[in-house]
């Protein structure tokens, strides 16, 4: 009702007006029933699972959100390329061989897409994926190129007694990143062959995160702790991210916080808090960032092999005014954890300046981790 009465005025206090962006990003662009050009990537939606609808993201632009934030791109920026975007919808399995044939490539190929009418905007934001503003029913799809395949890519695809998880894990040692083992999931290219089946790209996104983190976490457990109290920080796009590390076993808590007038804090603050220890139970509160969060700060500590506990904290201010999906927090933790490190004596001292980097110390009530630190000893402290 509010959005329905303000019509972009800008009566709920953001900065920027998410349902006018639609309209702004729209103004360039000519629907067509044709596409040819480049094909960065795929996409498979989740509604009606499992007879979902997959095919294409076309633009020809990259579809790589760490090549965004080196380019200096802003969030009108990047709305504007999404909107852009032509999300190509067809019968996945009758699409399966074009996609991954895309999702295989080293670089883009080029497609040649008729759609059964011209590409319709409707431009939607979404936690977990980054936003696509045009759509098209696939009407009929030629992939012009052959794709270019990496050796590790092609060795962890073709292996098809491999599972899904190794295949994670072989692929993350070989350097390739989490962006490019979603798309193969995605796709249906990794885990044994009765196991091999499209996932939606949501799903994958997480997957991915978890899997992989999850490897690390197994790695850092035979790690000996860091040999200090250390704090982080970085912003991207309105995302406050500080980082408190503590010398330990593996343990991690993550405190999100929406500010008042943020995206999805309305006018009221919502803080929203979620950990682990040597296992994960169920599915995080905190939903897809906290797997991300947790992959960099895991991928972090497995750089230096060392172990610690870890807290992670979550500012969302009105600047982020559009969700652009997790990984803009997976990226600003990666940020966080390359950037410069703050050596504090004690935790009360680390404590301290998480609360000053954050802005506010009304994380600290939900904190389990914090209390536990400092009343608990464990065999690091003798």
């Amino acid at each position: 009702m509010q959005c329905a009465e303000c019509k972009g005025r800008g009566l709920c206090g953001l900065e920027r007006c998410p349902i006018m962006s639609r309209f702004y990003a729209r103004l360039p662009v000519k629907p067509s029933d044709h596409y040819q050009g480049s094909a960065p990537s795929v996409f498979v939606g989740s509604y009606g699972y499992p007879k979902v609808a997959g095919g294409p993201l076309m633009i020809d632009d990259a579809d790589h959100p760490p090549d965004w934030v080196a380019r200096g791109l802003g969030i009108d920026d990047i709305v504007g390329l999404r909107a852009r975007t032509i999300r190509g919808a067809g019968e996945a399995k009758d699409l399966s061989g074009s996609i991954q044939e895309i999702a295989l490539s080293s670089s883009p190929l080029d497609v040649e897409v008729r759609f059964v009418k011209p590409v319709s905007f409707d431009l939607r934001f979404d936690g977990t994926i980054a936003p696509v503003g045009l759509t098209g029913a696939i009407r009929k799809m030629n992939v012009l190129e052959n794709a270019r395949v990496d050796r590790a890519v092609d060795r962890a695809t073709s292996d098809t007694d491999l599972s899904a998880t190794d295949a994670c894990e072989v692929l993350t040692t070989s350097g390739t990143d989490v962006y490019r083992i979603t798309q193969l999931l995605t796709a249906g290219l990794l885990g044994s062959e009765k196991k091999r089946h499209v996932v939606p790209t949501r799903w994958a996104i997480t997957a991915v995160d978890d899997t992989v983190s999850k490897q690390f976490k197994k790695k850092i457990a035979r790690y000996p702790p860091l040999s200090g109290i250390e704090v982080f920080s970085a912003s991207l796009y309105g995302n406050h991210i500080v980082c408190l590390l503590v010398p330990g076993d593996w343990k991690y808590e993550m405190i999100e916080v929406w500010g008042k007038q943020s995206l999805w804090g309305g006018g009221n603050e919502s803080i929203t808090a979620d950990g682990e220890g040597a296992t994960k139970s169920g599915y995080s509160p905190i939903a897809g960032a906290y797997y991300s969060a947790r992959l960099a700060v895991t991928e972090y500590l497995e750089s230096v092999r060392r172990s610690a506990r870890v807290l992670v904290l979550r500012n969302v201010t009105s600047e982020y005014w559009a969700p652009l999906g997790t990984w803009v927090v997976r990226e600003a933790t990666r940020n966080a954890m390359k950037g410069p490190k703050t050596v504090c004596a004690d935790l009360n001292e680390g404590v301290d300046l998480a609360s000053r980097l954050i802005g506010f110390t009304h994380w600290r009530p939900h904190s389990r981790l914090i209390p536990e630190l400092t009343t608990q000893r464990t065999l690091f402290d003798f």
